[in-house]
């Protein structure tokens, strides 16, 4: 039986990213299935792009008049709003950790009969998540890091982030600031055995940055860690699933210290484990850094999107496969059926 999936816009004023590209897409329907896409001016790819292999174009902000038994795909959270949500959501919808406003999402689905599969629990069988921009995120997390610690020598506040339409651009722009810089730093990546912490050395090791490398078996005594301090940059890369004594502290940044700059890729601070338990908000692409004990924290959610296109091609082909799935299967699907469990628990 054909499904019929929707790719909705964004509702991030920096989101360019997209969960399926033109070429995905056309995979889909080539097994028969129907492709919608919402127009969007924003999208790293073109409307035209999407309606050259044959999806259907549609009105921004059309699909919550589409049939219920579409899937709706998008990639980060829906707007606030209180209409019943009657669909079938794959979104990253940051609600099952304790986040503020969890509650009024899942009631949303509650009210209307809709079910949510969140695209950071879809898993294999060895509980590995199947499509992740982890990479990108650890990647663009440690060279904005990088970046603004070179930048930061010039005594000028850190601009605006843009995204970039390739990473030689982004590269350019790390090369010109570390001209302006007389001070070469080292830097730290906790959880850097993963896709995201794997991401972040590959940045450190092109601008040859002295790194320290740590993943489980240098954290599993537990937290706080006073060696962080000894690092000018520390990247966390940790996607937390249990609450853990935390990383840092206040009271260990106000001794002396080298750090200077802290790039919290997984950056969750509003979640109850939050290993970095020195600040209570995200940061914007307008200031991506904000002070704290006196250092600079970076914390945007959305890191991947400063390099749309690279981003969104490598985790649409890891996504595919399992659209694939789901439009044969169903929601039987291993993969599929162990997101959903996750919402099944959180809605009871």
């Amino acid at each position: 039986m054909a499904a019929t999936f929707i790719l909705r816009k964004e509702y991030k004023s920096s989101e360019r990213r997209t969960p399926l590209t033109p070429s995905d897409a056309k995979k889909l329907i080539d097994q028969g299935h129907v492709v919608k896409v919402e127009a969007c001016p924003d999208r790293i790819f073109k409307n035209k792009d999407y309606i050259d292999v044959g999806c259907k174009l549609i009105p921004e902000n059309s699909w919550p008049d589409e049939d219920r038994d579409s899937f709706i795909l998008g990639l980060k959270e829906l707007p606030i709003d209180d209409f019943p949500l009657i669909h079938r959501h794959i979104y990253f919808a940051h609600i099952y950790k304790g986040q503020h406003g969890a509650k009024e999402v899942l009631k949303r689905y509650k009210d209307g009969g809709g079910k949510h599969f969140d695209l950071e629990y879809l898993v294999g069988p060895d509980s590995r998540r199947v499509a992740a921009f982890g990479k990108w995120a650890g990647f663009i997390g440690a060279a904005i890091s990088l970046d603004r610690f070179y930048q930061k020598q010039t005594g000028h506040p850190y601009p605006a982030l843009t995204s970039f339409e390739n990473v030689e651009e982004l590269f350019q722009q790390i090369s010109e600031n570390k001209k302006k810089s007389s001070i070469h730093p080292n830097a730290l990546i906790i959880g850097a055995l993963g896709r995201c912490g794997n991401g972040a050395k590959e940045v450190f090791d092109k601008f040859e940055v002295e790194t320290t490398l740590w993943d489980y078996e240098e954290t599993k005594k537990g937290g706080p860690f006073p060696e962080i301090r000894v690092h000018d940059i520390f990247i966390n890369c940790v996607l937390m699933t249990k609450k853990i004594p935390p990383f840092v502290t206040r009271e260990m940044l106000e001794r002396k210290k080298k750090l200077s700059i802290i790039g919290d890729v997984s950056c969750d601070p509003t979640s109850d484990l939050n290993p970095i338990p020195i600040y209570d908000h995200i940061t914007s692409w307008e200031k991506p850094f904000l002070n704290t004990c006196e250092l600079e924290l970076l914390a945007v959610d959305n890191l991947p999107s400063i390099l749309p296109k690279e981003s969104s091609t490598d985790f649409s082909s890891q996504l595919i496969s399992h659209l694939l799935n789901l439009s044969t299967t169903g929601e039987k699907d291993f993969v599929w059926n162990s997101s959903l469990d996750i919402f099944k628990k959180h809605s009871q």
